[in-house]
């Protein structure tokens, strides 16, 4: 896997990924950026619940859920002194569809969390990952 990432001025990054995406990653004006784009810890943030959705998707799939959406809303806490790592992370999971099996989505938010997710389990060496989930059933 391969990744690059290229200043462009003041705090704007430009990343591109080994598969040809790019994304732009920005700071806050009171660190000379400009709030054109995510910070690359928010960046972190969302390739946990892109790898956590994925995985909690392709268990339910698997296992034949009638299954319409699913998301995940993630809140975290940043310690206060540098290197500001994250120290505390909870995952929420809104898992969508009728007829599903509440078993089966609390299965696969948890392997996704404790065994699949290679993000979580990298980000789980400063912070404290916590998660929980709810089925709405879709009318």
């Amino acid at each position: 896997m391969q990744a690059k990432v290229t200043w462009q001025e003041a705090a704007r990054l430009v990343g591109e990924t080994g598969s040809g995406y790019r994304v732009v990653m920005d700071g806050p004006p009171e660190a000379g950026g400009t709030n054109a784009g995510a910070r690359p810890t928010e960046m972190v943030l969302l390739g946990l619940g892109g790898c956590s959705v994925f995985d909690v998707v392709h268990i339910l799939r698997r296992g034949r859920q009638p299954l319409a959406g699913c998301e995940v809303e993630i809140d975290a806490e940043r310690a206060d002194t540098d290197p500001r790592v994250f120290t505390r992370i909870h995952m929420h999971f809104i898992v969508r569809g009728a007829g599903m099996s509440g078993k089966q989505v609390g299965r696969a938010v948890a392997l996704s969390a404790e065994k699949y997710c290679s993000v979580a389990r990298m980000l789980a060496s400063t912070a404290t990952i916590t998660h929980d989930w709810e089925l709405r059933s879709e009318d």
